[in-house]
């Protein structure tokens, strides 16, 4: 036939109408998929707030330092007077006033250097925030304890174990998903038709319903399946995973206050009265320049060590505390 005389013309609706339950289905993945992105979230913020922790301590520790060896610059140049005032009097060769002088120089410079290192870690806090020009200058920090941190095992938390669960919920909410997608959807239809031939009218309705004959959504069901089991085994990997690294925070923790329970009561005492001792007794003339600049090496370095342990067992404290989300990691 040609032309429109013949023609028929159709509007019409249709609706496809889920079943299996694909929509629950599909709004409780969603939910999955949001819990976990809020973990993954978590997982980043507590990362970064240990590295804002980290670098805190960093500037601390350079802060005491800059102190410290501006102090051994002062008493460098209290030595350099003593042995001035002996080569004056004749009781010294010159060249040991030069040794002398040079030492406190050296000393000064690697003050200036200090506190040069000391800006460097201040701009690297605040660049932490998104601060170009940091605001503060000096800070202090508490000395941590970390007794009251050796918890049981029912008190262990950590984001990454909670995205790890969030994950596997997650993967197992995609198992559903794919088995309801086996279930064919019914479509349902309805319009109004025009006969042009006859000028009559009709109302029409259908129903389709797909025939799964060849695709039963196997495939993705199996693979879900399967990632749903890595998920589960990832979980306990992870779990592992931390468990072993808050009992090596733990030993390390504990190795650390040990050091530094040493280095200040032994090793920093006997330093401190050597040096003295050798400053009186070079300036009575009973020892020689060389032993007085021995004892000022062996008591800036003892103290240096103090300092380095106070930073190692901050330091330490603070990524165990970030393991079994301790304050400042619970949010307290």
């Amino acid at each position: 036939m040609s032309g429109f005389n013949e023609a028929e013309t159709t509007l019409g609706l249709e609706q496809t109408l889920r079943l299996g339950g694909k929509r629950q289905r599909a709004q409780t993945s969603a939910r999955a998929l949001t819990a976990l992105a809020s973990a993954e979230c978590a997982v980043i913020l507590r990362e970064t707030e240990l590295q804002g922790t980290i670098l805190f301590y960093d500037y601390i520790h350079a802060l005491n330092d800059a102190a410290l060896l501006d102090t051994a610059a002062e008493t460098a140049e209290q030595l350099a007077d003593t042995v001035r005032k002996r080569v004056a009097a004749g009781a010294a060769p010159p060249p040991e006033q030069i040794r002398a002088e040079s030492a406190a120089a050296t000393a000064q410079a690697s003050a200036s250097f200090a506190k040069g290192l000391v800006e460097e870690r201040r701009y690297e806090l605040a660049s932490l925030w998104g601060e170009p020009n940091p605001l503060f200058r000096l800070a202090e920090a508490r000395d941590p304890v970390a007794d009251a941190m050796l918890m049981d095992e029912t008190q262990f938390t950590h984001p990454e174990l909670d995205r790890a669960s969030a994950s596997e919920n997650a993967l197992r909410a995609a198992i559903d998903v794919e088995r309801a997608a086996a279930i064919p959807d019914i479509t349902v239809s309805a319009g109004f038709r025009r006969f042009e031939s006859t000028g009559d009218s009709a109302l029409v309705a259908g129903v389709s319903v797909p025939l799964p004959l060849f695709d039963r959504n196997r495939g993705a069901t199996r693979a879900a399946e399967i990632r749903a089991k890595a998920g589960q085994i990832n979980k306990v990997a992870v779990e592992a995973r931390l468990r072993a690294r808050q009992r090596s925070a733990v030993a390390t923790v504990t190795s650390a206050r040990q050091r530094l329970t040493i280095l200040e009561d032994t090793v920093l005492p006997s330093a401190v009265a050597a040096y003295e001792a050798s400053t009186q007794g070079y300036a009575a003339g009973k020892f020689d320049l060389t032993t007085t600049f021995d004892a000022r090496n062996a008591l800036l370095e003892a103290q240096r060590s103090v300092l380095n342990a106070k930073h190692s067992l901050r330091v330490e404290t603070a990524r165990l505390k970030s393991l079994i989300g301790a304050a400042p990691f619970s949010g307290e």
